[in-house]
This record gives structure tokens, sequence and C-alpha cells, in this order.
């Protein structure tokens, strides 16, 4: 089996210091310390239930949830994706648009995930579907970037280049795979209908965050 992890943006170094990506992945680490010390009376407090925001409860978690994470590969590999794809887009528009931009991807990818299960009581956390926003933005807005990626097969690592619009694309047509096979299913792990909507989202506004003019001057 193979694995493929994103890196950096192989193409392009960002004209600015990336501050409000280190500072989200800063946040996320934090929360992520609180969870190991809060164990599951925090996680249960803080992580967003579908049942419970359909019922009008606890709307905050809808927010908090998007920096907390299950396990330390959750967090990790979170992070490595945000790193691979935020500093562009952190460039592309800029600080103050990026972060407003980051936050409501995450809460349209969380409100997918309850309006998908209304009724669940399996609690939805993690950063994932704001990281999808990011790499649905990056993919209209640098589609032919290549990206420096760490490519996994049987026993072998090595580095490799991918074509940006190549590897999302996999990537989200996986996540459409994975909604289509756990659509009836209601247990937990991955909320792949977060992805998908994080991802559509920010197909869509990308042009607007940015504007037409500064995306002719990234590309």
């Amino acid at each position: 089996m193979g694995a493929v992890i994103p890196l950096s943006d192989a193409t392009r170094r960002p004209r600015h210091f990336p501050l409000v990506t280190i500072s989200i992945i800063a946040i996320n680490g934090f929360v992520f310390i609180r969870e190991l010390i809060g164990g599951e009376e925090f996680v249960t407090r803080w992580a967003a239930v579908p049942a419970e925001i359909t019922a009008g409860h606890h709307w905050i978690t809808l927010l908090m949830s998007m920096f907390m994470h299950g396990s330390w590969s959750h967090i990790v590999g979170n992070m490595l994706f945000l790193w691979a794809f935020g500093p562009a887009i952190e460039d592309a528009m800029d600080p103050w648009r990026y972060s407003v931009f980051y936050v409501v991807g995450g809460l349209v990818s969380m409100l997918a995930q309850v309006v998908a299960s209304p009724d669940s009581v399996v609690p939805c956390l993690g950063a994932s579907g704001a990281i999808a926003a990011v790499m649905g933005a990056f993919l209209v807005i640098y589609p032919r970037d290549e990206i420096r990626s760490l490519w996994f097969f049987l026993f072998s690592v090595r580095v490799t280049f991918i074509p940006a619009g190549l590897l999302i694309g996999v990537w989200f047509l996986i996540q459409l795979f994975n909604v289509g096979a756990v659509a009836d299913v209601q247990t937990g792990g991955v909320a792949y209908l977060a992805h998908v909507g994080g991802f559509l989202f920010g197909v869509a506004v990308a042009r607007p965050f940015v504007g037409r003019q500064r995306i002719a001057e990234q590309t």
C-alpha cells in the first residue's frame, strides 16, 4: 500500500512570513495539550455533537472543535497538510482575510457534517474541514504548482513532486468515495462530509477572498 504526505509548495515561496498559519498550528497544539491534560471530560465538553447542535445547544463547540484532535497522528497529519498549503494561501489573500476564510471554512465544514447526520451523538472534532477549505482555495489559485511530498510505497520512502491539481484532485475523489461508503453508517471515524463541505467552500469563495487582480499577480 502507498501513501502521500504533502510537505510544501516547491514552486513558490510566500512573500510574507506566514504568521497566521503558524499561529493556527500553535493554537491547535495548545488545545491538544489541554485535551491530553483534561482527558475525556475536556473532549466531551468541547467537541461538536450533531444532535446537540440541531437541538440548539452548545453552538460554541462548532468553533472549539475545529482546534481539537483525536490522536497524535490526527494532529500531526492535519498540521502537515496545513503547512503544505496554508502559507501560499495566506500570502495570496492577506492575514485578515485568510483568518476569516479559515474560520468560516471550518464552521461550514462542521455544519455540513451536522446537516448530514443531525441525530448523531458521535462527537466531531478536527481541523480537517478548515484545511480542506484551504486546499480548495489552493486548487483554484495554484493548480499547476508542484507540491514537495513524501511518497510511502511498501517499505520505501522518497521525496517526490506532484502537481497540486493532481494531488488535491485525487484527495477530493477519495473523500467523495468514502462519503458514499459511510453514508448509512452511524459510527465514529473520519468526517468525510466535513472534508467535502470545507473543500467546496474553499473552491467557491477563493476568488472573492483573493480578488481577480491579485490572483493574476500570483499566477
